[in-house]
């Protein structure tokens, strides 16, 4: 059965799946720690198969694996569960060593090096924290105003001047003078003001 970290302690005793992303490993003289992030958290897993120690030896972080392996309970790990006598099955060619280490408590990239790897950059907590916040903040709105029982709508959005650089915009003749929808939902109060007849 897949599951997610944050349902492990449903299983406990239990053989389950997992996949995701080879966070971290840690080599030591008998045994191989190795997280996994998936979407819910983390999760360690621990082997001393000389054969599985060395695919993760392989295995550069970042790498997409599913792993297959007993769920037990240790006080020492990390949520107080790891995964025990696991199989790694490789689900992606080995990653590239990413430029942001999202392994490390703190970014330690610069601007340019994170906007030039977002994809990457975006799966370290604290870039991904400030978006999650934002996700759960319009959830509660709006999870609030169906309660309620509002109706949701789109409309489209105008301002003054085309700001999608580089992109095709439609322009719109607003009370004689030009306007351009945006693609957008974001709409400043300038561009409002801006628009006023």
């Amino acid at each position: 059965m897949r599951v997610l970290a944050s349902e492990l302690s449903k299983h406990t005793g239990g053989i389950v799946v997992m996949a995701g992303w080879l966070h971290r490993r840690r080599q030591h003289k008998t045994m191989t720690f190795a997280i996994l992030r998936d979407r819910s958290g983390l999760t360690q897993v621990l082997t001393r198969d000389p054969a599985v120690r060395e695919q993760i030896a392989n295995l550069p972080e970042e790498t997409v694996i599913e792993v297959t392996g007993t769920v037990t309970a240790d006080v020492q790990a990390p949520g107080g569960l790891e995964i025990t006598e696991p199989t790694i099955r490789t689900l992606s060619d080995a990653a590239v060593p990413s430029p942001v280490e999202v392994y490390k408590p703190n970014v330690v990239a610069g601007l340019q090096v994170i906007l030039d790897n977002a994809a990457a950059a975006l799966r370290h907590p604290k870039l991904r924290a400030p978006f999650e916040i934002t996700a759960a903040s319009v959830d509660g709105f709006r999870s609030t105003l169906n309660r309620l029982q509002f109706t949701e709508i789109f409309t489209p959005k105008i301002v003054g001047s085309a700001t999608e650089s580089g992109a095709n915009v439609f322009t719109i003749d607003y009370f004689g003078r030009p306007a351009f929808l945006i693609r957008s939902v974001t709409l400043f109060p300038r561009d409002l003001q801006r628009l006023e007849p």
